[in-house]
C-alpha cells in the first residue's frame, strides 16, 4: 500500500486477509502499527469488516449487513494460518470434482491450529506430516488460484488424488473418493506418481497404483507409471482401509480390497 493508497483500496483486493497482511501493507507507507490496528478496529465497528476470528478479517460489501455478508469459505481456509493450503475433500470441491458437497473444509499447515466454525462451515487443520515437510517446495503440489476477488492456496488435482487415497477419512470414505476421482478427466501422471513416492508410504503408493490400474484407459495410464508404483508397494499383504476388512487380495498391489470397492458396489 503506497502513501497515497487508502485502506479501502487494500480491502478491494483482499476480501479475506490476516492482520499481518494489512499491517505490513499499511506501515509500508510510513504509518505506525498502532495506527494500522486502530484502523482495523474502526472498520469492524463501522461494519465494513467482519472478524472471522482473532487476526482474520473479511470485507463486507457496501450496503450489506455484516451478519448476512457472504464470506467465501475457500478464502477463509486459505488464510487461517500464513501457510494454509486447502486440501483433501475441500480441494476436490474447489476444483469442481467432489461427488458430494460438504461444509467441512480441511487445510494443511505446519502450524498448530484448532478446528473452528464460521457461518455454518467447519474448518479443520491437518498438520503437515514429516514426510511432506521433506518434499521440496516445488514438488508439494500447491497452486495459487485467483478466486472470489482474492487468492486461494490449494493442492493440485494430482496431489489431491494422492492425499485422499492416503487419508480417505478426510474425503468421506472410499465411495466418495472413488466417485469424486472418477470425475477427473486428466492427471499429470508423472507429477502424481512423483508426489505419491515422496510421501514414503508403501500403502499409499499401492492405493494410488491400484486406482490407476483400475482406470488405465480413461486416464491414459502407462505401464511405466504402474511399474514405478509397484516397486514401492508393500512386500506383504495389507488392508486397503488400514483395518481388518474382508476382501480379495489384489496380488499386484498386495492390497486386500473390499468387494464393494473392487466391484464398485455403490453403482448397483
Amino acid at each position: 500500500m503506497s502513501k497515497s493508497q487508502r485502506p479501502l483500496d487494500f480491502f478491494a483486493t483482499h476480501p479475506v486477509f490476516r492482520r499481518g497482511e494489512f499491517v505490513r501493507a499499511h506501515t509500508a507507507g510510513g504509518r505506525s502499527r498502532h495506527t494500522s490496528t486502530n484502523l482495523l478496529a474502526k472498520h469492524v465497528a463501522s461494519g465494513r469488516l467482519v472478524r472471522v476470528r482473532g487476526g482474520l478479517f473479511a470485507v463486507v460489501p457496501a450496503g450489506t449487513n455484516p451478519a448476512d455478508a457472504a464470506v467465501d469459505p475457500y478464502l477463509v481456509a486459505s488464510h487461517l494460518t500464513d501457510d494454509a493450503v486447502v486440501a483433501y475433500h475441500a480441494a476436490l470441491q474447489f476444483h469442481g470434482k467432489a461427488y458430494s458437497l460438504w461444509r467441512r473444509f480441511h487445510y494443511v499447515t505446519r502450524k498448530r491450529a484448532r478446528p473452528m466454525t464460521f457461518r455454518d462451515s467447519e474448518f479443520v487443520p491437518v498438520q503437515a506430516s514429516l514426510a511432506l515437510r521433506r518434499v521440496p517446495e516445488k514438488r508439494r503440489g500447491v497452486t495459487t488460484v485467483r478466486h472470489a476477488g482474492g487468492e486461494v492456496r490449494v493442492t493440485t488435482l494430482e496431489r489431491t488424488m494422492v492425499d485422499v487415497l492416503d487419508a480417505p477419512d478426510k474425503a468421506g470414505g472410499w465411495e466418495e473418493v472413488w466417485r469424486s476421482l472418477e470425475m477427473v478427466e486428466f492427471f499429470d501422471l508423472d507429477a502424481l506418481v512423483a508426489y505419491a513416492l515422496a510421501l514414503r508410504s508403501a500403502v499409499t503408493a499401492a492405493r494410488v497404483g491400484f486406482f490407476l490400474d483400475q482406470h488405465r484407459e480413461p486416464l491414459m495410464v502407462e505401464e511405466r507409471h504402474l511399474r514405478t508404483l509397484r516397486r514401492r508397494a508393500p512386500t506383504a499383504p495389507r488392508y486397503l482401509s488400514g483395518k481388518r476388512e474382508s476382501g480379495k487380495l489384489v496380488a499386484g498391489w498386495n492390497l486386500v480390497v473390499p468387494a464393494y470397492v473392487l466391484d464398485h458396489g455403490w453403482a448397483e
